[in-house]
């Protein structure tokens, strides 16, 4: 019997598309990801998130499920004790699955929840703390342009490494792969924090990156007719007085730790080809979502905003050996809870619940084929949804000034500002509802860096309507699930109550034994009926006699 192919997901944390070399960032330094997309794997140049912060989107692509479709949608609501994960799934299927213990995904409050959906769980810590920055206070004082920027710049080294909880988890991944357990198919998990501000790296990342070779930044453009908490957080961040000589530093050092997690990519797959299984082994490679990293005036990310950067992430597939594979970038669009289908199909495991995701293999068979003609994302909260960590009040904590998210809980304090919304996005247009604030749509073949809402302009307002048609298509569709497993209307007490009358005498136990079978009322009734007529004829022998007994 041939073996399942292994599973590897390789997941960093605030990974935008255009960090990559091959997807056409001209400073871009991930030379292998840029040849495993061209020689092994499919890379998907338009693939996005279905929410723009960490945890609604774990939730959202390692289910198949939007984040609205059980209320996944805030930093505060996990997966609870009822649900289930690709990862739980897989164990279940048979597979031994590693995963280190950056969670995002699960209730950690439930005892034992994480470790229920994993064979195997990394915590890691086990070594010293990496070196500290080469300036002693990159933050500078409150009030100056750093404070609030996550700008910390070059990290130190010794040993001529700065050895992070990151090549902790991926050394310990790289362990397990060549030291497998047992012969079970292998799962592997890897979610890192690079290159998740702070913005900060080491040689020779740091300086690797040619300043000269940047795209040009994003400015902030449009005035007010961009969502309000992009105006809110630039205001809080105080990032005025930053240069164009300051941004490129920090995109350089952003990009700079992109080349890292490549280089940490490529560990991983040595070790696959090392223990021999690397041909047998599907192997994932994407992020939760993008980040600012200076565009629109801005760094880090948003809850409830949807640019292209922070919405646009790598995916690149590579499926086992054997899986028809077109290696090479792909134009068609996809989502990351395609990626749960995929997962699951080359596993061949069967889903155990309803989902949304659409498997990628025909795609990643043939780069042209058309996946899906539009993708969704959406974020935000309501004006009475003042119990999500979203809501947070800036100033209930003492000091609270000096954590350098304070800006965004500032900015998300004011309820039209952290509106809920939802993005539809064609190749060519961009549209974003919101109930309770301003909407925007973009023509993104005339302006491809979104700095100009056009949702006022009449020459759109078909289109504008077309795609609110798209919106509330899709959330009709996706608005909820019914569960595989439907519930009894009849408790087994219920059920005998309702049959015990017309149970023959002497029948109780087997009656009784059939209900806690799952025997439902109707089927007992039956049951109960028959069992009463053999017994009526068992003792009626003019009956017996007429049926030649």
């Amino acid at each position: 019997m041939k073996k399942r192919p292994n599973i590897v997901i390789f997941n960093p944390d605030q990974m935008r598309a255009d960090a990559l070399g091959h997807l056409g960032n001209p400073a871009g330094a991930t030379p292998n990801l840029d040849v495993f997309a061209a020689s092994e794997a499919v890379s998907f140049r338009n693939a996005f998130c279905q929410n723009p912060v960490c945890v609604p989107s774990r939730c959202s692509f390692f289910t198949g499920l939007y984040p609205h479709t059980r209320g996944h949608r805030t930093m505060g609501y996990l997966l609870g004790g009822e649900e289930t994960s690709l990862l739980k799934e897989l164990k279940e299927a048979g597979y031994y699955v590693w995963a280190n213990a950056r969670n995002d995904l699960v209730a950690g409050e439930i005892p034992d929840l994480i470790e229920s959906h994993v064979t195997e769980l990394y915590y890691g810590g086990d070594v010293d703390p990496a070196p500290g920055t080469i300036e002693e206070n990159p933050r500078g004082q409150m009030g100056e342009k750093n404070f609030y920027s996550f700008y910390n710049g070059q990290l130190k080294t010794k040993d001529g490494k700065n050895y992070t909880a990151d090549d902790e988890d991926v050394d310990a991944a790289i362990h397990r792969i060549l030291n497998p357990v047992d012969d079970r198919p292998l799962c592997v998990f890897l979610g890192l924090s690079y290159p998740h501000p702070p913005y900060q790296v080491e040689e020779p990342y740091f300086s690797a990156i040619d300043r000269d070779k940047l795209p040009s930044r994003i400015p902030a453009g449009d005035g007010g007719k961009k969502a309000k908490i992009l105006q809110l957080i630039r205001q809080y961040q105080n990032m005025q007085e930053y240069t164009e000589e300051d941004w490129d530093e920090l995109r350089a050092v952003y990009l700079g730790m992109c080349m890292k997690v490549d280089a940490q990519f490529k560990k991983v797959c040595d070790a696959l080809k090392e223990a021999g299984e690397y041909d047998n082994t599907a192997i994932f490679f994407f992020s939760d979502h993008g980040d600012y990293t200076g565009d629109y005036g801005l760094t880090e990310k948003t809850q409830n905003t949807f640019e292209d950067c922070l919405t646009n992430v790598p995916l690149l597939i590579k499926p086992p050996k054997g899986t028809e594979v077109d290696p090479g970038v792909t134009d068609s669009m996809a989502e990351l809870v395609d990626f749960y289908a995929t997962a699951m199909e080359l596993a061949g495991v069967k889903p155990d619940h309803s989902h949304f995701g659409r498997s990628l293999l025909p795609a990643i068979a043939k780069r042209d084929t058309l996946h899906r003609e539009a993708v969704f994302c959406e974020g935000g909260r309501l004006a009475e949804e003042k119990h999500c960590s979203e809501s947070c009040d800036p100033e209930e904590k003492g000091g609270f000034r000096r954590n350098i998210y304070w800006p965004r809980y500032a900015a998300q304090w004011d309820d039209e500002a952290h509106a809920k919304g939802v993005m539809v996005r064609t190749l060519e247009y961009k549209y974003i509802y919101r109930a309770d604030a301003a909407c925007e749509f973009y023509d993104l073949k005339e302006d491809p860096k979104e700095q100009e809402n056009r949702a006022d302009w009449p020459q759109y307002a078909s289109r504008i309507s077309q795609m609110k048609e798209q919106i509330l298509a899709w959330y009709q569709r996706t608005c909820d699930t019914v569960p595989f497993r439907p519930n009894e209307r009849f408790s087994h007490k219920m059920i005998w109550e309702k049959v015990k009358r017309i149970c023959p005498p002497g029948c109780e136990a087997e009656v009784k034994e059939k209900i806690e079978g799952g025997m439902g009322l109707f089927l007992t009734k039956y049951y109960c009926q028959d069992l009463a007529k053999k017994a009526k004829a068992k003792g009626n022998p003019e009956e017996k006699r007429n049926k030649g007994g």
